[in-house]
């Protein structure tokens, strides 16, 4: 399902930074993919329902050009993707053949696919940059995919990066990676993420006016008192 355009917006205003330890407060630690990096320096944050990919390790009978024609390819996963969605490809960790190149990131872009997300490596550096196809992986290298992994299946549970991502959960990618939050605690998230957000960028005003860490960052009762004014100061 495609997330609501408001709380899309919401979450792309939070940094998963922030994400992170909200979702640590709710026992959630192993939320951040491991080796997804953002590819670009300028990548916006982003945010949409994951779309999952399930790369194996090469078998020499299975991994070949010919599969790409096949019904179960990636092809015919591109051809799934919903609008607004986040790829999210677990390549086992290989990163010396690309899971996708600039022909297949172009079709993504087509069929408005948000960004692509991956532990794997590109390839066809050059074209992906001009497709605009925002991405988060562990690097490139030239050859294809059937060179190191082989696809397998498109909407199934995933581990990506070390991580479990289901089918639907929501990515949020930034300058400091990609994390996921599970479908059902989303909107809990989104809330929280908002008023955790509002109260750093308090704290970091306190910070400039002098204010000593102790106390103020976590918060002591006065801290709490001083912000609970200052938010209601803010209404009027």
């Amino acid at each position: 399902m495609p997330l609501d355009p408001a709380l899309k917006a919401t979450l792309e205003a939070i940094s998963t930074g922030t994400l992170t330890t909200i979702l640590l407060k709710k026992g959630l630690r192993n939320v951040w993919l491991r080796g997804a990096a953002p590819w670009s320096s300028g990548e916006r944050r982003v945010a949409g329902p994951a779309f999952t990919m399930r790369f194996v390790p090469a078998r020499e009978d299975l991994a070949t050009p010919e599969s790409w024609a096949s019904p179960r390819s990636t092809r015919a996963a591109i051809e799934a993707m919903p609008e607004g969605a986040v790829v999210v490809i677990d390549a086992t960790g290989c990163t010396d053949a690309g899971v996708f190149g600039d022909i297949l990131c172009a079709r993504m872009v087509k069929r408005g696919v948000t960004a692509m997300i991956t532990d794997g490596v590109i390839r066809d550096a050059v074209g992906v940059r001009a497709t605009g196809l925002p991405v988060w992986c562990a690097g490139v290298a030239a050859p294809p995919s059937v060179a190191g992994v082989t696809f397998v299946g498109w909407q199934e549970p995933i581990g990506c990066g070390g991580v479990a991502i289901f089918p639907d959960d929501v990515i949020v990618a930034d300058q400091d990676g990609a994390v996921v939050i599970p479908a059902a605690l989303v909107v809990e998230v989104a809330d929280l993420g908002v008023e955790q957000e509002r109260f750093e960028g308090w704290v970091v005003s306190e910070v400039g006016r002098g204010v000593v860490l102790p106390g103020l960052y976590p918060p002591d009762e006065d801290t709490r008192a001083r912000y609970a004014a200052w938010k209601q100061s803010q209404k009027h």
